[in-house]
C-alpha cells in the first residue's frame, strides 16, 4: 500500500535550490498527493521552473506587516485542514523555522506520520517535534554583486 503524503514547503523559508533535494527524499517515504509552495510571489526568485518541474502548487499570501509570519499561518490552516479530510497518512513540512513545531506536535497526536524537513540551522525542537527529520543541503550564497 502507498503512504499518501501532503507537501507542505515554506517557500519564504526553504529556496526553490533545494526543491530537488527535498523531492528526491519525499519520494522514497510515499505518494505525494498534495505538493504546495506558501510563499509571496510578488517578491523574490523566479520559482516557475521548479513548481512545474516537480508539480508544485504555489500557494500566494502577501505579507501584510513586516516582520509578521502571515505564509507560516497560511500553511498551518491549510494543514490542518487537511488533516481534518481523513485522506493523508502523513505530512512532509519543509521549513528550518520552529513556528513548525505545534503543527508537527499537532499532526502526530492525531495519528499521521510527521518528516520534517530542513537546512541544519533548524532548532532543534521543530526537528524533534517530527517522526523523522531529514537535513537538506544548505541553499548556496547568492553572490554579491
Amino acid at each position: 500500500m502507498t503512504i499518501k503524503l501532503a507537501l507542505l514547503v515554506d517557500g519564504d523559508n526553504i529556496g526553490h535550490q533545494l526543491i530537488a533535494p527535498l523531492w528526491k527524499q519525499v519520494v522514497t517515504l510515499g505518494m505525494p498527493n498534495v505538493q504546495r509552495v506558501y510563499r509571496d510571489w510578488s517578491r523574490g526568485p523566479d520559482w516557475k521552473d521548479v513548481l512545474l518541474k516537480y508539480a508544485l502548487q504555489p500557494m500566494h499570501q502577501f505579507n501584510y506587516a513586516p516582520g509578521k509570519n502571515a505564509t507560516d499561518i497560511a500553511m498551518v490552516i491549510d494543514a490542518l485542514d487537511l488533516a481534518q479530510t481523513g485522506l493523508y497518512d502523513g505530512f512532509c513540512l519543509a521549513s528550518s523555522d520552529s513556528d513548525f513545531t505545534p503543527l508537527a506536535i499537532r499532526l502526530r497526536q492525531r495519528g499521521l506520520k510527521v518528516y520534517g524537513f530542513g537546512e541544519t540551522k533548524t532548532p532543534a525542537t521543530f526537528q524533534q517535534a517530527c517522526d523523522r527529520f531529514i537535513i537538506l543541503p544548505s541553499a548556496p550564497k547568492s553572490k554579491a554583486a
